[in-house]
């Protein structure tokens, strides 16, 4: 028997309105399975599978070596941004490619003849490597760790007279698991280097593995390409100028590059798709950004491997409002997951996304992946400083956020270190911000609270009966049901009628 209830979505994102994850709902389904049979496997383009679907977004706010390292190792993948010179942007890949070890520390070095006079000279490492040349490629000798420094009375001392001595070290290609096994055979051990080639790349502290080892089970695997190196991606623009950044991305061994545009449908881009195509043939290629059925098709001609959705969604842009174009992130999903599905091309959602109930709602609207900018700002693994913002209530009662910046690469900050070419405005003398400069919570590290929220997404796709996003995708097309809600019904659909609360997502 069939019932009258709900929309389809062909009807519903046909009647001329624009609209957000919010203003949508989906009608639950049949469940006939457990929510541990829910596969998140899924494409990132055409030639890349990912275990996960999420991908970070290429902001200075949100991609670096670390967090690429990090998604990798979740098995999603990381874009690392393009607002740094070419060989800069080169270095942080392979610095996040480097090695299998989730957690990457950035150590410093120095000679067994040298001293160490300040705390700052430890930068974020746990701990100074001491080589005989002082560098990476000299013979390891010892370490000395920053609770030792403290305790050292004479601060002239030289390394030599008070260092660890060690020369023990592991091959890259270790992940998490054979290091937990290592430093529970080796109960001495403090910190072990991590080795490739006689080059000493990184380094691992007992104290970041027990940590690690706390966190839930790195969901599904990693992200691991055909050398066996962590998956990363990277960001380049459309100019003349891109051509020999994009020469130096594939020198350091990138798996796939995005087109980084805030409109993507131009000549410049076009241009460019086929050139890396015909120059690097065995590389993917991401086009973006889109938010039409007519834009996406003209990139999809072009040769792209995947596409990046969304214009004036995120919560740092302004596009729409600066510039009057755009879409409502719900809308621009659909209808370009609508045709890039008949060829075979994945969709990347990009933007909007603030809980799992969004990230459930694209990949079932026919998105392959979301890219997140605003969900991973503040983590560990984001680039930039923690600051402590005080707020001193009316009874004087104070206490302390840690706050981390967080930036669109269309705010008059970001552009005046390039990424005003994404904007197509970098030959411009006035120059037109499409973004702004906040600052977000701290979050914690992207190891935990990312496999928490592939949870909840299994579970909300389990609530619709679809037991992959395959299902999911297939469904949208056929019995999948929605409605808009009313402005009163998203209230009711959230947290409401309390004097306080606390909202724990984990």
């Amino acid at each position: 028997m069939e019932f009258e209830d709900g929309y389809s979505a062909q009807k519903l994102f046909h009647q001329g309105y624009s609209y957000t994850y919010d203003d949508v709902i989906f009608l639950p389904g049949y469940i006939g399975f457990p929510v541990e049979q829910v596969d998140l496997s899924t494409k990132l383009t055409r030639n890349i599978s990912l275990n996960i679907p999420c991908v970070s977004s290429p902001m200075d706010t949100v991609t670096e070596s670390s967090m690429a390292r990090a998604m990798a190792a979740l098995g999603g993948i990381g874009i690392i941004h393009a607002n740094v010179p070419p060989s800069d942007q080169a270095s942080l890949v392979k610095a996040a490619k480097s090695s299998r070890f989730p957690a990457l520390s950035n150590p410093v070095f120095r000679s067994h003849s040298d001293s160490i006079i300040s705390l700052e000279d430890f930068a974020d490492a746990p701990c100074i490597l001491v080589t005989d040349s002082g560098d990476c490629r000299g013979k390891l000798v010892g370490y000395v760790a920053k609770s030792d420094w403290k305790n050292l009375a004479d601060k002239d001392t030289r390394l030599t007279d008070y260092m660890v001595k060690f020369s023990d070290f592991v091959p890259w290609d270790w992940d998490l698991g054979r290091m937990i096994r290592y430093f529970e055979e080796k109960p001495g051990k403090e910190f072990m280097p991590i080795v490739k080639g006689g080059e000493i790349l990184d380094v691992a502290g007992r104290e970041d593995v027990e940590s690690l080892r706390s966190y839930p089970r790195l969901v599904g695997g990693g992200s691991v390409g055909p050398n066996g190196e962590w998956m990363v991606g990277a960001a380049i623009g459309t100019r003349e100028a891109d051509k020999e950044r994009l020469q130096h991305l594939v020198k350091a061994g990138v798996n796939v590059v995005v087109l980084d545009s805030s409109q993507g449908n131009s000549l410049y881009q076009v241009d460019m798709i086929k050139y890396v195509k015909k120059t690097y043939p065995e590389l993917d290629v991401i086009g973006g950004n889109v938010v039409t059925m007519y834009q996406a098709d003209n990139l999809i001609k072009a040769g792209v491997d995947g596409l990046r959705v969304g214009m004036g969604s995120g919560s740092i842009c302004t596009t729409q409002e600066v510039c009057a174009v755009g879409r409502g992130q719900a809308t621009a999903v659909y209808k370009v997951s609508s045709l890039a599905s008949q060829y075979g091309v994945p969709v990347i959602a990009d933007g909007g996304i603030s809980n799992s109930g969004h990230i459930v709602k694209a990949l079932s609207l026919g998105a392959s992946t979301v890219m997140m900018g605003s969900f991973l700002a503040g983590s560990t693994e984001a680039p930039g400083a923690y600051v402590v913002q005080v707020i001193c209530s009316y009874y004087c009662l104070c206490n302390g956020h840690r706050l981390k910046k967080y930036r669109g690469m269309g705010s008059l900050e970001a552009m005046n270190k390039g990424s005003d070419a994404r904007y197509l405005g970098d030959t411009s003398k006035l120059k037109i911000a499409q973004g702004v400069v906040g600052a977000v919570a701290d979050k914690g590290s992207v190891l935990k609270f990312v496999p928490y929220t592939m949870q909840a997404v299994k579970q909300g796709l389990q609530d619709l009966g679809a037991q992959s996003l395959r299902d999911a995708h297939d469904m949208i097309k056929t019995t999948l049901r929605l409605e808009v809600r009313t402005g009163a019904a998203q209230i009711e659909g959230g947290v409401h009628g309390l004097v306080s609360f606390e909202k724990k997502p984990f």
